[in-house]
């Protein structure tokens, strides 16, 4: 893309290529060090593994010391950029876009990491009663979201969904992800009923409960209310039950057993609907999963640092001439705004770092360029 643009002539150009292999053989060799240590730390917590613990195996090693701080080295140089515990409080108390209330318990975790790349605003409308009311609503968009987390040691394994196991670490990769619903990433997430599905579940309840009192129910509490009166003494008529009488019973009970079905069938269905909507929801936004998860991002990484790298060296050796930080910094971004339409904060002070220390640019009173 760069060389396509013709600001270097033939020379420079092969100038550009060689830079170029240089760089990229050095993130190569260096990401592959650090996959290997990735791969050793991560190993005996992958939930995915189908191969066996070494016997004799330290037990430092066995839980994964120093994936954690590696993990995040990680995220870090492929521009994630970390969800604090306030903006993750701030998604559990704002309204779903989805109309789902959502719960998570947070204790059921010894640790979670949660990291973003690329967030812009969006809105969308929202449709509700029926789609007689529409709202437009403005919200943050995660365009990736990856989710580390450590389950404790004495959770009750019932209390999570998918299988969580006490001990078990997961990863996990998504994409399109509203900052109002990062709650339902979780897999321990538990579907919730709003003020609005009690209220139109319980208001025909009580309504029809009404009706199937009045008449369904009369003759029955007439007959129960006449036997109990009889035994606690307060009637001194005896009760006669005859067959009409116990048929009338038995039809009040049966009426009163499918009333309380149908409520109940009622709440289960809309619950049964949430919980689809959740799942074709994660269906679409799903990327990766545990160690796929950590290769994918360890590709990232390597491929962000090099293009910062190139992208700085090209700009000194088109330039042809010294440049502050601020100046190529400037004109990088400038660049991609014009030719590409796309805003980005280039991470300049990074790039410069890494050609001086591969020997390809050196600082000279403030003022950087290309060592030829």
């Amino acid at each position: 893309m760069c060389i396509e643009e013709g600001r270097l002539e033939a020379g420079r150009q092969e100038q550009f290529r060689r830079a170029s292999a240089s760089i990229e053989n050095h993130f190569q060799h260096e990401f592959h060090v650090l996959k290997q240590q990735l791969k050793d730390a991560y190993a005996p917590l992958d939930p995915d593994a189908d191969t066996r613990v070494v016997a004799g195996l330290e037990d430092g090693q066995a839980k994964g010391v120093g994936l954690v701080s590696t993990i995040e080295q990680i995220f870090r140089r492929a521009n994630y950029v970390k969800i604090t515990e306030q903006d993750l409080q701030r998604a559990f108390h704002s309204a779903s876009l989805f109309h789902v209330r959502l719960y998570v318990d947070m204790n059921d975790f010894e640790e979670v990491l949660l990291y973003y790349r690329g967030a812009e605003q969006r809105e969308e409308e929202i449709r509700s009663w029926f789609g007689l009311r529409r709202e437009t609503v403005r919200f943050t968009n995660y365009e990736r979201v990856v989710l580390y987390m450590c389950f404790k040691e004495d959770i009750d394994p019932d209390s999570t969904l998918g299988g969580c196991r006490p001990g078990s670490t997961m990863l996990k990769l998504f994409q399109n992800v509203p900052d109002a619903d990062l709650e339902m990433l979780f897999p321990n997430t538990r579907i919730g009923m709003r003020v609005l599905d009690k209220l139109m579940i319980g208001i025909p309840a009580v309504v029809s409960g009404a009706v199937v009192l009045s008449t369904k129910l009369g003759a029955t509490l007439v007959l129960l209310a006449s036997l109990v009166g009889f035994w606690l003494g307060v009637q001194s008529e005896q009760v006669e039950i005859d067959r009409g009488a116990l048929l009338a019973l038995l039809a009040g009970v049966g009426a009163l057993v499918a009333y309380l079905w149908k409520q109940y069938s009622k709440f289960r269905n809309r619950k049964l609907k949430y919980t689809q909507v959740l799942t074709e929801n994660l269906y679409f936004k799903l990327l990766d999963n545990n160690a796929g998860v950590l290769y994918r991002i360890l590709d990232d990484a390597e491929e962000s640092e090099c293009k910062e790298s190139l992208l700085a060296y090209y700009f000194l050796l088109a330039q042809g001439e010294p440049m502050t930080a601020a100046d190529l910094d400037s004109a990088i971004e400038t660049w991609f705004a014009h030719r590409w339409e796309c805003r980005l904060n280039f991470e300049i002070d990074d790039a410069l770092v890494k050609l001086q220390q591969l020997g390809l640019a050196s600082c000279t009173g403030g003022r950087w360029q290309v060592i030829f």
